[in-house]
This record gives structure tokens, C-alpha cells and sequence, in this order.
């Protein structure tokens, strides 16, 4: 089936990635940090749609970051056809909407991706993309499911229903985070996904749903786009407007509610890197099972995730499962295992 246009990529770039505190905080988001590179995950999820079938990108990001993201994408080669820069965070539906909306709104496939996933197998995640266009065409709002390796708690899962053509299947139901026997039981019985976040559909077809199931928000988005300002590649919806919009996931707001909405299934080494014992999972170990960054001296010591940054020297002798990270004043020691206790920390320090 020939490919009538080409994608455009959508990178939403809004987040704060506070659970990789004290590295990651809300002036520099996970998405702008090299992690898992020398790259930051912002430019290698960029380098992902690089080519002919693609179109330069739209970036949805917090105003705040507007430079630095405007400067990572020219280093990467990357320079995006708009820049939208968020008044406020609304969750990712409305992101979306602006992004559709800025994209002309008509049918052309978009690529929504997180800016702060790593991919591993970037040719698996381009044949999926292959697989699910037909149906994109046809006005299918489609998903990458991640297949899933571990009884994970700490994502949603995706029922994999019947197939529709080829790799694609209709999306049966999609289930909230689950409870450990629950992820066992969906992990063994074979026919369910990790929801990755990560969608395809015609820009038109997904701002005709908001208009069945989130009108109020298709509303908001489309009078904060009309009363933008406008500079250059940047675009500052307009903050009244926008602050209207209920804020929403787009699992929420459209692809739990929407009939038509596929899945293709997916091993594309795809992490979503939301914590530092995931980091440690993903990245090159030495031959003890650290993993090291900056000024770090380790004797006698195993399987630790320990990172430097700012000339700070770390200094480990006979300890295991740690994970230690230095950043300017601030440091945190936790066990390996209990790394998405660091909302603890944020939480106590707001208090």
C-alpha cells in the first residue's frame, strides 16, 4: 500500500522525571540528561525518525525548557517544523491535541512518542510502525504494545484481542497499573502487552475523537492554538484558554472510550527508564554488575548503580546492591529495589 505521506513525528517533552532525583529535576528533566548515552534520551528519541518517511518533528514541551530543547534538536541535526511550548501541564491528551492541531489537522499520520523512552532494536520499532500504517490510513488509532519480559506493576497492560491484518490486533481492553498476581497472571497467559505510550494515528482522527469523548478539551486546545503567539519555529498557545482544558491522559480521554483502536505487539528493547534501578537494568555493567559514571572508586563492591556528576568523587569499599548518586549538594543512598521510593524524598522535601 503505498505511503501517502509522511509522519510526522510528535515529541512530547513535558514531563519533569522527578524519579531520578537528584539528577533529574523540574529546571532539568530526564528527557534533556544523557543517561543512557552521550546523547540525552531528548535527541536519541529524535534520531529515532530520522529518513524520508518522515517529516521534521513537532515538540510539545514546558516553556521553561524552550532553549535548551530548541538547542539539543539543532545539535542532533533535529530542528523541528514546531516547537509548542506548554503555558501549564495538562497531561498528555491535551498535549496531543496541540500537536494534531499544529500538525494542520488533517490526515496526516502522527507519531506520538515519550521524549524520554529508550529503544534498543530502532529497526523492530520501524517495522511495527510499517505494520500499523495501513490501518492508520483506514482511521484506526493505533498502539505499540511492548512485550512484556517481567510481571511489571509499574505499567499498564494492553489485552491483545483479535488480529485485524498482519501484526495488528484490535486492542481488547486496556488495564490499569496492576497488583503483582495480577501482572503474573496476564504475564503467563501470554495474550497481553505493556502500554509503552506510544501511538499512531491521522491528526484528524484523533481530534474527531476528543470531539466524541473530550469535547470540552478539543474546545480549549483549539482557542489556546488560534490565540497563539508565534515565533519562528515557537508556538505559546494561549495560557487562558489552554488552562481550560480538563487535564487527561489520551488512555483516558480517548483510547479506553474510542471503538476503533489496534495494538501491533512489539520487542523493540524498550524501556521507559522510570527509575535508577531500571537505568541500572539497561545500561553496560562492569564486570562486578556495576554501573559507574563521573569520579566513582569501587573496591569489593557488587552490583551497584553509582553516579558522580560535578567533579564530586564517590567512594564505595564492601558494600552490594546500592544505589548512590551525587549531584552538586545533594546525594541519595537507597537499596537496589526500592528506587521508586524517591517520591519519599520529593514529597518530604516539599513538606
Amino acid at each position: 500500500m503505498p505511503e501517502a505521506k509522511p509522519i510526522i513525528p510528535v515529541i512530547l517533552s513535558g514531563g519533569s522525571g522527578t524519579r531520578l532525583w537528584p539528577l533529574s529535576r523540574p529546571e532539568l528533566p530526564k528527557q534533556l540528561l544523557p543517561l543512557t548515552a552521550e546523547e540525552t534520551m531528548l535527541q536519541l528519541t529524535a534520531r529515532r525518525t530520522g529518513g524520508e518517511r518522515f517529516a521534521a518533528p513537532i515538540v510539545v514541551a514546558n516553556a521553561l525548557h524552550a532553549d535548551q530543547v530548541e538547542a539539543q534538536l539543532a545539535e542532533a541535526g533535529a530542528v523541528p517544523q514546531a516547537l509548542v511550548l506548554e503555558p501549564i501541564g495538562r497531561n498528555t491528551a491535551p498535549a496531543i491535541a496541540l500537536a494534531a492541531i499544529a500538525a494542520g489537522g488533517g490526515s496526516d499520520p502522527i507519531l506520538v512518542m515519550p521524549s524520554d523512552h529508550v529503544i534498543a532494536d530502532v529497526e523492530a520499532f520501524h517495522a511495527a510502525i510499517h505494520a500499523a500504517l495501513p490501518l492508520v490510513q483506514e482511521g484506526w488509532l493505533v498502539t505499540f504494545g511492548i512485550t512484556p519480559d517481567a510481571p511489571e506493576t509499574g505499567y499498564g497492560w494492553i489485552k491483545v484481542g483479535e488480529q485485524l491484518g498482519g501484526r495488528v490486533h484490535r486492542v481488547e481492553h486496556f488495564v490499569e497499573k496492576p497488583p503483582l498476581d495480577k501482572a503474573q497472571a496476564m504475564l503467563a497467559a501470554g495474550n497481553y502487552a505493556w502500554n509503552g505510550g506510544i501511538f499512531l494515528f491521522r491528526a484528524d482522527m484523533y481530534l474527531g475523537a476528543l470531539s466524541v469523548y473530550a469535547p470540552e478539551m478539543l474546545v480549549a486546545t483549539q482557542q489556546a492554538m488560534e490565540r497563539a503567539r508565534r515565533e519562528g519555529i515557537r508556538i505559546w498557545p494561549e495560557a487562558e484558554a489552554f488552562a481550560r482544558s480538563p487535564s487527561d491522559s489520551i488512555d483516558y480521554a480517548v483510547m479506553e472510550k474510542a471503538p476503533r483502536v489496534a495494538v501491533v505487539p512489539v520487542a523493540m528493547g524498550w524501556s521507559d527508564v522510570g527509575s535508577w534501578d531500571a537505568l541500572h537494568a539497561i545500561s553496560e555493567a562492569d564486570g562486578d554488575g556495576n554501573v559507574h559514571r563521573g569520579d566513582v572508586i569501587a573496591i569489593e563492591t557488587a552490583n551497584c548503580l553509582v553516579r558522580s556528576e560535578a567533579g564530586k568523587r564517590v567512594a564505595l569499599v564492601g558494600v552490594r546492591d546500592l544505589i548512590v548518586v551525587a549531584v552538586g549538594d545533594d546525594v541519595i543512598v537507597l537499596p537496589r529495589g526500592r528506587s521508586q521510593e524517591v517520591k519519599k524524598i520529593i514529597e518530604a522535601m516539599k513538606r
